[in-house]
């Protein structure tokens, strides 16, 4: 058993939580769940399991605020995030000890989909740069996967094979060194309920002088998309938006932050257009309207930092928010 706590933020996860959590019985040496308000048998599924500690909040504070619940409730020097919807199937002695050199703050292993196969351009990526988000934002990525810009960011140029120095491991499978979580602050909870907050941690920590590592012998399945699916299309690019604005103006010069409103009012544009007729609602004009309401505020005033830039919207009756991703 390794010396890592292994962390696990869960909402409406009864019917992943379960193999999670046994995959990690006998591999971590404590296992805390922290629940965002689940109304499912989340609750149960983890109660079953003796010896896993249940933190259950009585309303959805968002990954990042769980995140940092769980790691406080820990006493491990090293804590594993891990995503409900991943199994643990080797190798976390080996991020453990990779950890252990003083200047890495964080690790991360290799995630297989469910056809077995790395999620390469996913389990490790580039720290996001202005053109990076434009690229995004445009749709560019999409229509032209392989451009430079693109395979740059998704790490398709680099070998990960058996271990290296990365910018940005994916936050289902991140092993955070306590003593620089301290240092750090924790997890940035103005990025709620989700996205962002792990790319953030990131950036702070290489600001600070530490290192973040990828080993390849460290594995986990993972199903991927959890939480997306189970948000609304309004609420997913709503939430999407608006902690990619908050993680531009705060790590963004003027200009380029700037530059990234642009991109985000025309994109927002065009995706209203193909929203309505995707998906026939007023809703996707509603999320895309508070968007570029925002990107243009923003752009108009010039600021580089406002606080609680993420948006806001409204759930349409029936649906659901994640507070795991």
């Amino acid at each position: 058993m390794t010396e890592a706590a292994a962390v696990v933020i869960t909402h409406n996860s009864e019917d992943v939580i379960g193999a999670c959590l046994d995959s990690l019985r006998g591999q971590a040496a404590e296992i805390v769940v922290v629940d965002n308000a689940s109304s499912d048998g989340t609750l149960g599924e983890v109660l079953r399991r003796p010896g896993i500690s249940l933190i259950a909040n009585p309303w959805n504070r968002g990954y990042a605020a769980a995140a940092n619940q769980g790691i406080q409730a820990t006493a491990a020097e090293f804590a594993l995030l891990f995503n409900p919807d991943a199994e643990l199937v080797c190798g976390l002695d080996a991020l453990v000890e990779e950890c252990r050199e003083p200047d890495v703050a964080v690790c991360g292993g290799t995630l297989l989909g469910p056809d077995g196969c790395p999620q390469h351009g996913f389990m490790v990526r580039r720290l996001p740069t202005p053109a990076t988000l434009v690229f995004e934002i445009l749709g560019i990525n999409r229509l032209w996967p392989g451009n430079p810009v693109n395979r740059r960011y998704r790490c398709l140029d680099l070998d990960l094979n058996p271990v290296a120095d990365v910018e940005q491991p994916a936050g289902a499978f991140f092993l955070i060194r306590r003593s620089a979580w301290r240092q750090l602050g924790g997890l940035d909870e103005s990025f709620h309920p989700l996205w962002f907050e792990d790319v953030d941690f990131c950036k702070r920590a290489r600001q600070n002088g530490y290192r973040i590592r990828f080993v390849a012998a460290a594995r986990a399945a993972h199903r991927g998309a959890h939480s997306a699916r189970q948000l609304s299309p309004s609420s997913r690019e709503g939430y999407w938006y608006g902690n990619l604005l908050t993680y531009a103006a705060k790590h963004f010069h003027r200009l380029s932050f700037a530059v990234v409103c642009v991109a985000v009012v025309l994109g927002s544009i065009l995706r209203t257009i193909v929203g309505f007729f995707r998906w026939r609602s007023p809703n996707s004009v509603l999320a895309y309207g508070r968007i570029i309401r925002k990107a243009g505020s923003l752009l108009i005033a010039g600021r580089k930092r406002t606080p609680g830039l993420a948006l806001t919207v409204p759930r349409p009756s029936g649906s659901t928010q994640s507070g795991s991703c």
